[in-house]
């Protein structure tokens, strides 16, 4: 009878070690979506701009995109410093991809590596050039976003304010008003989703997108789309420290610093792609 008894408490102690294992997990070891997952966005036509807001969002007009895809998450601090880890600092034309000397970035060189600043792994990128974005997704074989592109993933076919729909932003969907470089997760408001799924469009950082800084309406050939380092390119989705309306779906982030050369407090940024081999994420 003992023996029985020994046998079975050895059987539970056995499938507790077991069970603990699987479910442990070290401190900070959280992980994200990978960061290749991607969401097709369909195709078709949609209301791009508004009549209401700022001049440089009117007049509000229709366009026409092809499907494609969007990363559902920012491009976090890890994902960056992996990339400057694999790519360097600059690219051949000797274009910075970081400004690392600024006080206000989170990524910094330890070791001989580049690694993000604890606690801000999973925030959003900030200090990366308009090169360094450009270059980043194309590493990846993505692209960056084209403004339009950005604009129907944020707010989908509906004409909605903001990527959860016309309700007025609270803290529980978007960090926005808050203190200089301040930042959260990337994946810290999933109610703030827009209609497709993407998360993260609204505060947190602005999100550089590939079109230049041009008057509506919204034509991709028109020069607009044209890659070279230099013209001032759009920025959207608002930042933390930015208010309600700089937060919506339309805005375009007029009076924000923006030297496509350099790094910025309040940029990140997110690829796309037109043609996606990777994982997608379930709908």
């Amino acid at each position: 009878m003992r023996k029985n008894l020994a046998s079975k408490r050895h059987v539970i102690l056995y499938l507790w070690v077991t069970f603990s294992a699987l479910v442990s997990v070290e401190p900070n070891a959280k992980e994200l979506l990978p960061p290749t997952t991607m969401k097709l966005i369909s195709g078709g036509t949609f209301m791009m701009g508004s009549n209401d807001g700022p001049d440089d969002e009117k007049p509000q007009h229709t366009v026409f995109l092809k499907p494609f895809f969007m990363d559902i998450l920012p491009v976090s601090n890890r994902d960056f410093a992996n990339f400057l880890n694999n790519q360097g600092l600059q690219n051949q034309r000797g274009e910075f991809y970081y400004d690392y000397q600024d006080g206000d970035a989170r990524i910094h060189r330890h070791n001989s590596a580049w690694k993000a600043d604890l606690h801000y792994e999973f925030h959003p990128a900030n200090e990366v050039s308009w090169v360094g974005a450009r270059d980043y997704c194309a590493w990846l074989n993505k692209r960056l976003p084209t403004e339009a592109e950005w604009e129907k993933a944020a707010r989908g076919t509906d004409g909605r304010k903001y990527p959860w729909g016309n309700a007025a932003p609270t803290a529980k969907l978007a960090l926005f008003g808050a203190r200089y470089n301040s930042s959260a997760s990337v994946d810290a408001f999933p109610d703030g989703a827009s209609p497709y799924g993407i998360l993260d469009m609204a505060g947190n950082q602005w999100e550089w997108v590939s079109s230049m800084y041009q008057p509506y309406p919204y034509k991709a050939d028109d020069g607009r789309e044209n890659q070279n380092t230099g013209p001032i390119r759009s920025t959207r989705g608002g930042g933390h420290d930015s208010n309600a309306e700089e937060i919506s779906t339309s805005h375009r982030g007029r009076f924000l610093s923006r030297n496509p050369k350099a790094g910025h407090h309040n940029i990140g940024f997110r690829c796309a792609s037109s043609d996606y081999q990777g994982s997608l994420s379930p709908e």
